[in-house]
């Protein structure tokens, strides 16, 4: 047995699968490169593992600040208590905000939660993100047990806080929650035996419930009053896929309001059998010097291709995707751009399913598939979705750039789009919300939708998506 300099050392090596656990879950959602703040940090191994540009831990233990401070010089360490952070106004390393903040089972030894989640709001940025983790309540006399057994670090008494305990709190405090989940059902590795329950029963519905570690990503609440002039409000990209489409494509122009302080419209032409392509040219150049609309032709197939490289030509601020085929209506786009310009979400998902539909706008059995894929995929993510399948939807594009660096880890998994858009977002830890829109029965052309075939692709989608995410 190695020799330890301080006992945090000795319980993190003695309970190290449940530690590098913890840290597979941060390296999730947390990209290198970022300002980091954590809130008792103890050794600073999870601050490093995360690879921060400017990486800075608060612990009240001086001994082991100073320690971690010698193993991770190129990383900041504070003696501070969580209840005086006002005391660290003056830091220059503490200046700016903090792109990521850790509160790593911090919750349970603090005396005032909500007072420490108040004076971290200095260190916030509309864009900062707050991750906590903490012990499932379910496990207090299991990890009491481990105690007495000397299989875990005696600790004070602490708190034990459902995840609907942390949301209250951090609602008072002036967050709102992104997303929450629940992970590690075995915190022990038992070879094979560990992957197999972790990985497999773990993620399952009901056992989920009963994992040890959980989790809250949450932000700022949103200002209420964002209100600027257009000229002081981000650009907007629309981009419309369009595959015969051909009598779509004056109206999507004609019925498209201007938003923000300058509005593009790019179309997307995907091999039509019709004179789509030739329509779009002729649209453009009516609408030369009136509108600014731009036409591009795929090389790949399928809507998710289309989309991809929209966005890829976008200049916009805040980027849309408009379907061609107007079910879901064009003057409705300002709901989408307002909703993410004002910072109310980060991800604008369109939801089909709050007003009546006619048969005609979507069958009953569509109805009752895109709510199954909406609940799966609710579940998977640990956010609320009621439709994730509506074409519909809008993010600012810095952070679609983010998200477009993961397909370098996932491949161009998704020929549709919605799911490819929505697990980035959630990886992300973007802020996704609903937004309500009425469906109408198509007045042009017919559905590119291959119901069987699509939705069996759908369900591999959500399989990937169920080990990516609660896997890890």
């Amino acid at each position: 047995m190695p020799e330890f300099s301080h006992p945090l050392h000795y319980w993190r090596h003695k309970n190290r699968y449940y530690h590098e656990d913890l840290e597979r879950l941060h390296r999730f959602f947390v990209p290198p490169g970022l300002r980091i703040l954590e809130i008792g940090s103890g050794t600073g191994s999870l601050l490093n593992a995360l690879q921060p540009s400017v990486g800075v831990g608060i612990d009240r233990d001086a001994e082991i600040v100073a320690q971690a401070q010698v193993e991770f010089p190129h990383l900041h360490f504070r003696v501070q208590d969580a209840h005086s952070l006002d005391h660290l106004e003056h830091d220059p390393v503490l200046a700016d905000p903090f792109d990521v903040i850790l509160l790593t089972n911090t919750l349970g030894s603090l005396t005032d939660i909500q007072q420490v989640l108040q004076q971290l709001r200095r260190f916030c940025s509309p864009r900062t993100r707050l991750i906590l983790s903490h012990h499932n309540p379910l496990w207090e006399p299991i990890l009491a047990l481990a105690t007495t057994l000397k299989q875990r670090m005696p600790l004070p008494t602490t708190n034990w806080l459902s995840a609907a305990d942390v949301a209250n709190l951090l609602h008072l405090a002036g967050y709102e929650v992104i997303q929450q989940g629940k992970r590690l059902l075995l915190p022990r590795r038992i070879p094979v035996l560990s992957a197999v329950v972790n990985q497999g029963i773990a993620p399952l519905p009901g056992i989920n419930a009963l994992c040890l570690t959980e989790y809250t990503i949450a932000r700022l609440q949103p200002a209420a009053d964002w209100d600027p002039p257009a000229n002081q409000q981000p650009s907007c990209t629309v981009v419309i896929p369009a595959r015969n489409e051909a009598g779509n494509i004056r109206p999507c122009v004609e019925r498209l309001p201007p938003m923000g302080s300058h509005t593009e419209i790019i179309f997307v032409e995907g091999h039509s059998s019709d004179e789509t392509w030739a329509e779009i040219q002729r649209v453009q150049a009516e609408y030369q010097g009136i509108r600014d609309i731009r036409g591009l032709q795929q090389e790949g197939k399928g809507k998710g291709d289309a989309v991809r490289k929209g966005f890829a030509a976008a200049t916009g601020d805040v980027l849309i995707i408009l379907d061609a085929d107007l079910t879901v209506q064009a003057e409705d786009m300002t709901k989408f751009f307002w909703a993410v310009a004002s910072g109310r979400c980060d991800f604008a998902n369109g939801c089909r399913l709050i007003y009546p539909l006619k048969p005609e706008s979507m069958p009953r059995l569509n109805q009752w598939a895109n709510r199954f894929f909406a609940a799966l995929l609710s579940y998977i993510l640990g956010i609320r979705i009621k439709d994730s399948l509506c074409g519909t939807k809008a993010l600012r594009r810095k952070d679609y750039l983010e998200i477009a660096k993961l397909r370098q880890e996932w491949g161009d998994f998704d020929p549709f789009g919605d799911f490819d858009l929505l697990l980035g977002s959630a990886q992300r830890s973007l802020k996704i919300l609903d937004i309500p829109v009425r469906y109408f029965p198509r007045t042009y052309g017919r559905s590119n939708i291959q119901h069987v075939r699509d939705g069996l692709r759908l369900l591999q989608i959500c399989g990937f998506a169920l080990k990516h995410f609660k896997g890890y």
